[in-house]
C-alpha cells in the first residue's frame, strides 16, 4: 500500500521534490487512501529538513487534494511583485506570510463552485499562462502539458520535457522497489 502512495507522489510531485517547481498538487482517492492524513506523517518527518511540506488543502467525500511544496521556494514565488498583485485581485491581503496565503487558498477551495484559478500561481505556472487561462476560459492555448500555455510555448515545451523526464525517472525507481524516501535520500 505504501508503494502505491509512493507511485502516486512520484508521478505527480517529483518535480517539486527534485526542486524544479515550488509546488505540486495531487488528487488522492479516499477509497484508496482513507488514512492519508496519518500516512503523511512519515513523509513530513523525512522531508522537513529539506523544507518540503505535505499539506491537505481540500478534503471532500471522494478525495483529498494534497499540496506538496517547498516552503522557501513557494514563499519566494508568492512574494514576486506581479504574483502578489494578481493574488490581491483574488482577495488575498498583501504582505501576508505563506501560511496565511495557504489558509486563504484552502478557504477558497472549500467554498465550492469553480476551482480557484490562482492555484496556478501557487504551482509555479508562468503568470501569463494563468492570466491567459482566465481570459480565454481555458480555450485557445498554444500548448497543453502540465498546464495550458498562452505565453512562451517553446520554453514551456522544454520545461514540460524536463518535468516529464524527472517523473519517469523517479517512477521507474519506485517500480524497481525503492521507496520515495530512498529515491530522494531522506530515509
Amino acid at each position: 500500500m505504501r508503494n502505491q502512495l509512493d507511485r502516486l507522489l512520484a508521478a505527480y510531485c517529483s518535480p517539486t521534490l527534485a526542486g524544479l517547481k515550488p509546488a505540486s498538487l495531487v488528487s488522492c482517492d479516499r477509497t484508496l487512501y482513507p488514512d492519508l492524513p496519518r500516512r503523511l506523517r512519515d513523509y513530513r518527518t523525512a522531508f522537513a529538513p529539506r523544507g518540503v511540506r505535505f499539506e491537505i488543502v481540500c478534503a471532500c467525500r471522494e478525495r483529498y487534494l494534497l499540496l506538496v511544496y517547498h516552503r522557501a521556494r513557494l514563499a519566494r514565488r508568492l512574494g514576486e511583485a506581479d504574483v502578489r498583485c494578481m493574488l490581491r485581485s483574488f482577495g488575498y491581503a498583501p504582505g501576508q506570510p505563506l501560511e496565511a496565503l495557504l489558509w486563504q487558498l484552502k478557504r477558497r477551495m472549500a467554498q465550492g463552485g469553480s476551482f480557484p484559478h490562482e492555484i496556478g500561481l501557487f504551482l509555479g505556472y508562468p503568470i501569463e499562462d494563468v492570466v491567459g487561462f482566465i481570459r480565454n476560459a481555458g480555450r485557445g492555448c498554444k500548448l497543453c502539458g502540465y498546464w495550458k500555455v498562452y505565453g512562451d510555448a517553446e520554453a514551456a515545451a522544454a520545461l514540460f520535457d524536463r518535468l516529464e523526464r524527472v517523473c519517469r525517472a523517479v517512477t521507474k525507481r519506485i517500480e524497481q522497489g525503492e521507496t520515495l524516501l530512498e529515491v530522494f535520500a531522506v530515509a
